[in-house]
This record gives C-alpha cells, structure tokens and sequence, in this order.
C-alpha cells in the first residue's frame, strides 16, 4: 500500500480547493484498506481508553464537506470501536429557537468534548461562515444589533466571525482540547454520482431531498467559501486537513491515520500511576479475593 504522509493534507499555507486533487490512488484494494483501517481503529481504540484514564485532554474532530461527501459512514466506519461513553457525536442543523436566543457559537461550546472524551461534529461551528454566507438571509434570524437587511451584512462582519472563530479554538486549545478539522473534498461528478444512487437504490431514496440539487447550484459558491474559511483559520493549534473523499474507503483511512499519529505525538497522556499504599498491597488484595473461592 502507498504510503501516504498525513502532513500533505495539512492547509499550512494559502490553498486553491481547484487545484487539489479528490481522489488519491493508494495502490491497493479495498480489502487491504479495510485491514489497515482495523489495524488503526483498535490502536485509536486504546489511546480513547488511555485518554479517559488520563482525564486532561478531549480531543474534538471536526467534519466538513458537501452534501455526499461521506461524513456520516466516516464517523461510523473510523469511531467503531470506541467505547461508547468515550466519544459523542453532534450533528449541527439548523438553529433551533433557543439556540437562536443565544449567540451562534453558544451550542458549540455545550457539545465540546469532556476531559478524557472524543466529540465529532458532523457539521461544525464553520457552518457559521459556510452555510450563511452563501444565504446571508440566513443571518437574519439572529436577530444581532445593527444587522436589519442584508445589506447590512459587510466584509467586516465576516472578518470578525472568522475572529472570534479563531479565539474560540484557541481558548479551547488553551484548556485541553485537541482540535482536528477535515474538509472531504469532493469532486462535483462524484456528487453527482452519489445523489443518483440514492435515486436508483430504494432503501436509500430517504436520503435524498430536492433541497440537494439546489444546493449543488451553488457549488461554486461554496468552494469559494470552504477555500477563504481553511485560509483564514488553519492554525498550529487547530489545523485543516483537506482529504480526499472520492473514494470513500481511502478517505476514511486517511482521517483516522491522521487522528492516530497527532495523538501518538502527546507523551504524556498516559494511565495514572497507582497510589503507593495500593501499589504496595496489591499482593495482599490479590490475595484477599483469591481467598473467597
């Protein structure tokens, strides 16, 4: 199987989203991937198990992508063998009325992952600069001072968004929080081909929604944005990474291999050492139990 650097995929300088390929030939078969990905999900596994133990860190997992790019079968195929109180999954959609009430990254802050714990957003904070920049009618239900139309809406708004966005991962950084963003980046005709497939396979026409098609009118719209939003925010402390997601199988390997070999790099999560008076007793204890047959 190729090798493939997970450092490549970092946006560590100014990126164009056009000139980034979609599909990525590891030179192996999808069964090999698999295997490897096993091989990746049961080492993620022991690190959440130590990662909980340890009780400093929580380590967030931001996914971005258009619609079909495979976020949720990512999140199931990579997070599997997870103990399940380990790692919490949010899907952002729409605001609701009491999120609504509060300013727009408020909710974000309520799904961040506890000390020792994972959180993935399926759909993230970005949607923020993303969604609602491509429908600044959207902005609107804010209901935020000064902002009465549209027109009210300047280049300096979204400057300050991107702003607070920035301070906001490295406030949470700050406090323990390992921050890994992944843009699936998709490729239009690859789109396509999925939203037919929901289409033609029955059990899968819940899938698709008439809203899909709208939105892929405004492909170039959202490139534009996804592109301005990575540049402006890949930081050391929270860094993009652009995978490409044409192939589902490689994407998925992709992200986990690259969640892996971050959290290899902190040598200090690590289990709790034992108290010296359990440490020193643990014979007798053994004993005590082994006693009660």
């Amino acid at each position: 199987m190729k090798n493939i650097n997970c450092e490549d995929l970092r946006a560590n300088e100014a990126i164009q989203l056009n000139t980034i390929p979609t599909f990525i030939d590891v030179a192996t078969s999808e069964k090999k991937k698999e295997k490897k990905l096993q091989k990746i999900r049961e080492k993620l596994s022991r690190i959440q198990d130590t990662l909980y133990a340890h009780n400093k860190y929580g380590v967030l997992i931001c996914l971005q992508g258009m619609d079909t790019a495979g976020k949720d079968s990512l999140i199931r195929e990579v997070f599997k063998e997870f103990n399940a109180r380990g790692v919490v999954v949010h899907s952002f959609k729409t605001p609701n009325l009491i999120e609504l009430e509060h300013d727009y990254l408020w909710r974000h802050y309520l799904a961040l992952p506890e000390k020792g714990k994972f959180s993935v957003f399926n759909r993230t904070h970005y949607e923020n600069v993303l969604v609602t920049r491509v429908h600044p009618n959207y902005i609107l239900n804010e209901n935020i001072p000064g902002i009465e139309s549209v027109e009210d809406i300047t280049p300096e708004f979204w400057e300050n968004r991107f702003e607070s966005i920035n301070a906001f991962e490295k406030h949470i950084t700050t406090n323990g929080v390992i921050v890994l963003k992944f843009y699936l980046h998709l490729s239009k005709e690859e789109q396509r081909q999925r939203l037919l497939r929901r289409l033609e396979t029955e059990k899968h026409n819940w899938k698709f929604s008439p809203g899909d098609l709208k939105e892929r009118e405004l492909w170039d719209d959202y490139q534009k944005c996804y592109e301005e939003a990575i540049n402006k925010t890949s930081k050391e402390h929270a860094p993009w990474y652009i995978v490409p997601a044409d192939n589902k199988e490689t994407c998925r390997y992709l992200v986990a291999k690259t969640i892996l070999e971050t959290l290899e790099k902190y040598n200090d999560i690590k289990e709790p050492e034992l108290e010296d008076e359990v440490k020193d007793n643990i014979k007798m204890y053994h004993d005590k139990l082994s006693s009660e047959k």
